[in-house]
């Protein structure tokens, strides 16, 4: 056999190790990817409900804690899950919260919604979540930030 039929062979086996190490890779990694989405899949399949982690998880993320839903940190009030279901589906709490607006102004943000943003019908519900707003998360006639008081103030030295 001559040298470079030896060194066409050696690539050809570090080529098939390479192959293999990087099919264990991909299966690894799908692995991961599954026990991730779905940890349930791996559990001890003995006939009990392996998923009962999962479903108690969902219903923490609606657990009201000093009277604020933790998930979103909204107030919890009259209201609150219309707001949660209709209006963090597309975007966050926070983002809600941070505009204070008066009836009117949310009334015509929410058509602006439905006109630009494919937003849906909130039918009766737009109610609930405008009053909701207007009601716990009202204009705050407030500029940048408040004034400064009790300051002591110093000279500069040069």
């Amino acid at each position: 056999m001559s040298q470079n039929e030896d060194f066409h062979k050696g690539i050809k086996k570090i080529y098939h190790q390479l192959m293999l190490l990087f099919s264990l890779f991909i299966i690894a990694g799908a692995l991961l990817v599954l026990y991730v989405v779905n940890p349930g899949f791996f559990a001890n399949k003995t006939g009990v409900n392996t998923y009962v982690a999962t479903e108690t998880i969902e219903l923490d993320e609606d657990r009201i804690e000093n009277g604020i839903h933790v998930r979103t940190g909204l107030i919890d009030a009259e209201g609150l899950m219309t707001v949660v279901n209709n209006c963090t589906n597309c975007h966050s709490a926070k983002l809600v919260t941070q505009n204070r607006m008066s009836k009117e102004r949310w009334n015509a943000t929410i058509r602006w919604m439905q006109e630009t943003q494919n937003l849906w019908d909130l039918g009766k519900n737009q109610d609930i979540i405008v009053n909701y707003l207007v009601t716990n998360y009202p204009i705050e006639e407030v500029g940048r930030r408040a004034n400064l008081i009790n300051i002591d103030w110093y000279e500069l030295e040069d």
